[in-house]
């Protein structure tokens, strides 16, 4: 429970979270959206699946991330992304990108 505790402490940590809350994106995708060196993404990234709370998946030669969604925390921290108005419009672009991954076949 402590990693979970720990891995939620980051403002990068929560964003990320929300922007996978819809769809998975590999570290680069994730990396353009923030204003912090690659390498920080992927120590991030490590916390997070360290927690339980993401998932690594190889594909070609890029390394998918996604939720758990089985995750407890995972629900909740959904609900609360639903409610809190930093998160609604990071969510809002995760579906959006979504979509567009379909669109083009990549999802």
């Amino acid at each position: 429970m402590d990693k979970v505790f720990e891995a939620l402490s980051s403002t990068i940590r929560r964003k990320i979270l929300a922007y996978l809350s819809a769809t998975s994106m590999t570290a680069g995708e994730i990396a353009d959206r923030f204003d912090v060196a690659k390498p920080t993404i992927s120590k991030h990234l490590s916390v997070l699946e360290g927690a339980g709370l993401v998932r690594s998946e190889r594909r070609g030669q890029f390394i998918h991330y996604s939720l758990v969604e089985a995750n407890l925390v995972n629900t909740l921290t959904g609900f609360i992304q639903e409610v809190c108005p930093v998160a609604r419009p990071l969510r809002r672009e995760s579906k959006a990108h979504a979509k567009a991954r379909k669109a083009t076949g990549n999802g």
